[in-house]
C-alpha cells in the first residue's frame, strides 16, 4: 500500500527518497510526484548556464542518505590520493560537479527512483479524514513537500538588454552583472574570459565565505543557538550575497545599470518565500498557517505542526524548510529534514 508521497522530483526528493529507501521503507510504499525523472534537471541546468565547473559545498554535499562516507572519502579512495581528505579538514575541499552528477545518478539508479516516479505537477494537497490527497491521488499518511525554488527573481523593470543567470545565454562586449553572489562571482569571470568588459551592479557588498552557511550552523550546539534567538533575523543576515574567496575577482563596480551597457545579466537568485509557491500559498490560506518573514513557521522537525498529529505528517523539504534548520537548502540540510521525515514513517 502506498501511504507516503514526495511532491516534488528534485534534488531534495531525490535525497528524501533515497534516506526512506535505505531506511527500511519499500519502494511500493512511496510516491514520487514531479514534472522531470532527472532530479538534477533544474540544478544542472543552472550549473551549465553559468559555466559552473565546482561546487560550493564541502564533502557533506552530497545526495547519499548517510552523511558518511562523503565525497572527499570516496575521491580519496577512488583515485588513492588524500589530498581530497587534507583539503576537507580545512573546508577546502570543492568538488567537481562532474563528480556531483555521478553520484546523483548513482543513487537515482540504485534507490529505484524510477519505479515510484509519477511525472506530473501537482496544484493541490488537501486534508482528509484518513491523511492527505495530493491532487486526486491518496488518502497519504505521510506527505513530504519538496517544492524546490519558486522560480527566478528579475528585477523590477527590465528591457531586451536583460537575461538571468540561470538560463542560457552568451556575453555581449560591454556587460553589466547585477548581483554579488555565487552566480554573479562566477559570471563576472565568464565574461572577462569571453573577452567582455564587465562592471558589477550592486548595493551591498558580498561577504568572502567559503559556504552558504557558517559551519557551527551544520552542528547541534549551532542548530540550538539558531534555535534561541530570532529566526527571522538570522535569516535575513545571511541572505547577504556571499561566495568563496577564490572566485573574487576586482571588477568596476556601480549602484544602477550603465545606460551604455549593451546587456545586463541578472544573477539575482531566485524568488524567495510561500506565497510565491501556489501549493504553499493555498495550504496557508486555507488552514490560516502562521508565518513569519514570508516563511511558514514550522516545528523544529520540519513538519507544519497545524498539519501534523500522531496519525499524519505535512512536511516541508528543500529552501521552505530553513525555519527549521537555516542550511535546509543545501544537500546536507535535504539529508536533516529527510531523516526526521523517515523518523515520523517508521514511527507513525
Amino acid at each position: 500500500m502506498t501511504r507516503i508521497a514526495i511532491v516534488g522530483s528534485g534534488l531534495a526528493g531525490l535525497v528524501a527518497y533515497a534516506t526512506l529507501r535505505a531506511g527500511g521503507v519499500a519502494a511500493d510504499e512511496i510516491s514520487v510526484y514531479g514534472d522531470t525523472a532527472d532530479p538534477a534537471a533544474a540544478w544542472r541546468m543552472r550549473a551549465e548556464a553559468i559555466r559552473q565547473r565546482q561546487m560550493r559545498s564541502e564533502s557533506d554535499g552530497h545526495p547519499f542518505p548517510r552523511t558518511f562516507p562523503g565525497l572527499a572519502v570516496r575521491e580519496a579512495a577512488r583515485t588513492l590520493d588524500p589530498a581530497p581528505l587534507v583539503l576537507s579538514l580545512a573546508d577546502r575541499y570543492r568538488p567537481s560537479v562532474s563528480t556531483f552528477l555521478d553520484a546523483v545518478e548513482r543513487v537515482r539508479e540504485r534507490s529505484g527512483w524510477d519505479s515510484s516516479l509519477e511525472p506530473r505537477r501537482v496544484s493541490l494537497v488537501t486534508l482528509c479524514h484518513k491523511g492527505f490527497r495530493v491532487d486526486d491521488h491518496g488518502s497519504f499518511e505521510h506527505v513530504l513537500l519538496a517544492l524546490g525554488h519558486p522560480g527566478l527573481a528579475w528585477p523590477d523593470d527590465r528591457d531586451a538588454r536583460y537575461v538571468h543567470a540561470y538560463e542560457p545565454h552568451a556575453f555581449a562586449r560591454r556587460v553589466a552583472v547585477v548581483g554579488a553572489g555565487m552566480a554573479a562571482a562566477t559570471e563576472w569571470r565568464n565574461a572577462s574570459a569571453d573577452g567582455a568588459e564587465v562592471i558589477s551592479v550592486r548595493r551591498r557588498e558580498p561577504v568572502l565565505r567559503p559556504l552558504n552557511l557558517p559551519r557551527p550552523f551544520f552542528t547541534k550546539r549551532g542548530l540550538d543557538e539558531y534555535r534561541r534567538g530570532d529566526r527571522a533575523a538570522f535569516l535575513e543576515a545571511f541572505s547577504t550575497p556571499s561566495y568563496p574567496r577564490e572566485l573574487h575577482r576586482d571588477v568596476p563596480v556601480a549602484r544602477e545599470v550603465p545606460d551604455d551597457a549593451e546587456q545586463v545579466v541578472c544573477a539575482t537568485g531566485f524568488l524567495r518565500g510561500y506565497a510565491h509557491d501556489p501549493v504553499l500559498a493555498r495550504l496557508v490560506a486555507e488552514h490560516d498557517l502562521p508565518t513569519a518573514a514570508g516563511r511558514i513557521v514550522l516545528d523544529d522537525d520540519s513538519t507544519i505542526p497545524e498539519l501534523t498529529d500522531g496519525t499524519r505528517t505535512l512536511a516541508v523539504a528543500g529552501v521552505h524548510a530553513q525555519w527549521a534548520f537555516p542550511a535546509a537548502d543545501t544537500l546536507a540540510g535535504m539529508r536533516w529534514v529527510a531523516h526526521r521525515f523517515l523518523r515520523r514513517c517508521r514511527t507513525r
